[in-house]
């Protein structure tokens, strides 16, 4: 009986000790893991939904790459004022190319629209218009305030470079790019719209019927 109990003790501190990598024989350097990769941290973002008389579009805001562009757009959604606007245009490409956006927002409101926001330049916040990315609509840089548009394929022709100041592109669709693409193909008017916009208006308009942040979680 104390045979067996001292293998089993034996047995038991064997389990109990670190593994030790085996002795190398043939002069090589003893195996050794790779130091782990650091970890890159994901940039914050908040979700908004909007419910449209197509459907519901979630929309991850860029709170920290774009916190100006972003934060003006989270307080047209706390204080309500996307509620009842609608998407109004739709441009697509004459030679059928994929592609294009839509746009919606206030219209400039006198009784919805902020204070203009500063310009966030693609070329400071890193982001790019590829399909589904979020912009705001402006005449020029610095002049935004309650309309944005939704992009529909790439269209990096919308970026900052050396030579334009491009526009401001503060978030993406996470979810309810099919309503997106649905709103791009709707009816269009042959005769309203002024100026690069005719042609472009949507008609009927799709109604945004509330725009709130996503519940946590």
């Amino acid at each position: 009986m104390k045979r067996i109990l001292l293998i089993f003790a034996a047995l038991g501190s064997a389990l109990a000790a670190p593994t030790l990598a085996p002795a190398q024989t043939d002069g090589t350097a003893p195996f050794s893991l790779p130091s782990p990769v650091p970890l890159v941290p994901i940039p914050k973002t908040v979700p908004v939904i909007l419910d449209t008389s197509l459907g519901p579009v979630t929309i991850a805001l860029e709170v920290e790459r774009a916190p100006l562009t972003a934060g003006n757009f989270l307080k047209y959604v706390d204080e309500k004022r996307l509620d009842g606007t609608v998407f109004y245009r739709s441009f697509t490409w004459e030679d059928g190319t994929p592609g294009g956006f839509i746009q919606g927002g206030t219209q400039n409101d006198p009784k919805r629209i902020l204070k203009p926001v500063p310009h966030e330049p693609t070329s400071l916040t890193g982001l790019s218009h590829v399909d589904g990315t979020i912009s705001m609509a402006q005449g020029a840089p610095g002049t935004a305030t309650g309309d944005f548009f939704i992009i529909i394929g790439d269209l990096r022709g919308f970026d900052a470079t050396a030579d334009q100041p491009g526009f401001a592109a503060f978030g993406r669709v996470i979810s309810g790019m099919d309503v997106i693409r649905a709103i791009g193909t709707s009816a269009r008017s042959a005769t309203a719209g002024e100026g690069v916009m005719k042609g472009q208006m949507l008609e009927p308009v799709i109604r945004i019927r509330t725009a709130r942040r996503a519940p946590a979680g």
